[in-house]
């Protein structure tokens, strides 16, 4: 929206005669209107201009105020240049509202007769300068029904325009202009026929790939993401008005989340297959989601600790939290020890003494000497592991072709019901109501599938890595630093308790405590559980940091991986 003030006098008015002033009013529905032709007011605007200088002229008055709406509807009176214009007839001397066609001012019968009576409250008349109105009954008369077509017009344009979106959604088009990651472009055909299509950007494509691919590694959060694409460089695509500009995190939150990027349109809450190229796997856009949906669900808490034991011992006589205290002798040294919150806090009758934090970090460096495994005891474990999960796998391939079976007859259900509803057959809610149905279904399918994975590849994997973990588990500790000595003491140990006479009685995570099981009951043991031995599984998530524990890449710092033991 503009106004602007005209200094023009139309016509020579006698000395002793007040000159009468009107106000012009001009609008355009489009922003594309507003901007044809690379000029700032397009070719509309200018024409209107010139129309309502004439009509002026023709009624022998000036105008004094103009007012734009510049890409704005008229199905509305919430415009900012109609207000503007209504507050300062109410508080000028103002004649005459001019204006190039009725349809400019309102495009619905109510509006119309609101915007028309308070200019007549003002004292103004409002004149076309393309319509014959005045107040005359006549006049009158075709006001309403100039009013009226437009009313008529704009009703019909919208039930036409909205025929052409689902004409267009059904055939995969894209119906709103294309996210950032894609570039709408147009051509010309051989018969001079212009073709609106949707292309892959190559420049900012392949950032929306990796950003999808980093977060779906679980190890980076929006703002992070954020951060290193802002680094990258993927920045908006720039507009005759708005320069390019990196995104912000609501932007790339919803980016995030467009099923656009995996080859599916949301339009009216509906999702339909789109035509144009996909640049994230579906599997990968649903990982992501899962991603998201948890973490809002659990905001994850980052705690500063003082101490790597601290808040993991507890005491041995009342089973009380130790908490981390420090005493300043005379000469001013501090010394730091671990205190019995029971008896710190009077909560039971423990009379545990402080142990010094010196005596308590060698009694844990100390444990892991004791849960190393040899080279050997390796070896042996793994065998195991890999024998029990090919004898569980091979009774589980029918289940996995069961649950394949099902997302195809899903897939097609939901098919069927696109191809129902733009046909007519069924409406918009009862193909949203189907499809929140096969939508829950297939990522109940999705989660038992990925969870088949988890305990038969993933699952594999991870007890062979908590096996190697064993064998260099001590060296490792005592090479590590604090924050990943905290790691490794939640990693292996549930609870780590200091007993009277200042031993660690530890009690071991699984699978290691299993693990360790089976290596101290001596090869006598390890051959009556090699017949014997079972997977068993939970859903529980643990996440074990690997470096220093094992040799890895560079791009793998971290695994995650599902709980499981072998059970003897």
């Amino acid at each position: 929206m503009s106004t602007a003030t005209l200094d023009t006098t139309t016509s020579e008015r006698a000395a002793d005669t007040p000159a009468l002033l009107a106000v012009s009013y001009l609008r355009v529905s489009t922003r594309e209107q507003a901007e044809r032709g690379g000029t700032d007011e397009g070719f509309s605007i200018p024409a209107q201009r010139e129309a309502n200088a004439r009509k002026a002229n023709e009624l022998g008055a000036r105008i004094a105020r103009e007012f734009i709406d510049a890409g704005e509807s008229a199905r509305t009176a919430d415009r900012d240049g109609l207000q503007d214009m209504l507050a300062f007839i109410t508080a000028s001397r103002v004649q005459f509202c001019i204006v190039h066609k009725l349809d400019r001012l309102a495009r619905n019968r109510a509006d119309d007769v609101k915007i028309h009576e308070a200019l007549l409250a003002a004292g103004v008349t409002l004149v076309s300068a393309t319509e014959s109105i005045d107040q005359t009954p006549s006049g009158m008369l075709v006001h309403g029904i100039m009013s009226s077509i437009a009313e008529f017009y704009s009703r019909n344009l919208a039930t036409e325009v909205t025929k052409g979106l689902s004409q267009k959604v059904a055939q995969g088009g894209t119906p709103m202009r294309a996210p950032i990651g894609y570039l709408n472009v147009r051509r010309t055909d051989e018969q001079g026929r212009e073709i609106r299509t949707v292309e892959v950007d190559p420049e900012r494509a392949q950032l929306i790939t990796w950003a999808f691919e980093t977060y779906a590694e679980g190890e980076t959060s929006v703002t992070g993401l954020l951060r290193d694409l802002t680094a990258r460089g993927l920045v908006t695509v720039a507009t005759p008005k708005r320069p390019s500009k990196p995104l912000g995190k609501n932007t790339l939150y919803k980016l995030l989340t467009n099923p656009y990027y995996a080859g599916v349109i949301r339009y009216k809450g509906a999702l339909h297959p789109g035509a144009h190229e996909p640049i994230v796997e579906p599997a990968l856009f649903d990982q992501v989601q899962s991603l998201l949906t948890a973490r809002n669900a659990h905001a994850t808490r980052h705690v500063q600790h003082a101490h790597h034991l601290k808040g993991l011992l507890h005491c041995g006589s009342c089973g009380s939290r130790m908490l981390l205290d420090f005493a300043t002798n005379p000469r001013g040294t501090t010394y730091a020890y671990f205190v019995c919150s029971g008896r710190a806090a009077k909560k039971t009758t423990c009379t545990r003494r402080a142990v010094p934090v010196q005596v308590a970090e060698r009694l844990v460096e100390d444990s892991y000497a004791a849960i190393t495994i040899s080279e050997d005891d390796y070896r042996h474990l793994a065998a195991e592991v890999d024998a029990a999960f090919d004898k569980r796998s091979a009774g589980r391939d029918q289940e996995f072709a069961d649950l394949t079976t099902d997302r195809a007859r899903l897939e097609a259900e939901s098919d069927k019901l696109l191809a129902a509803h733009f046909a007519d057959a069924i409406d918009l809610p009862t193909l949203k109501r189907h499809q929140d149905r096969i939508r829950a279904g297939l990522a109940d399918i999705e989660q038992r599938l990925r969870e088949h994975d988890e305990q038969h590849t993933g699952g594999r994997a991870f007890l062979h890595d908590s096996l190697r973990l064993l064998t260099n588990a001590h060296r490792a500790y005592v090479h590590s630093d604090a924050g990943n000595r905290r790691l490794a003491n939640q990693a292996f140990y549930t609870r780590l308790e200091i007993t009277e006479d200042e031993r660690l009685r530890p009690r071991l995570a699984e699978p290691f405590a299993t693990t360790l099981h089976e290596t101290t009951g001596g090869k006598e043991a390890k051959r009556e559980h090699s017949t014997s031995s079972d997977v068993a599984c939970s859903r529980k998530t643990l996440w074990v940091e690997l470096r220093g524990f094992e040799p890895l890449t560079s791009s793998m710092p971290w695994r995650r991986a599902t709980n499981c033991a072998i059970a003897p």
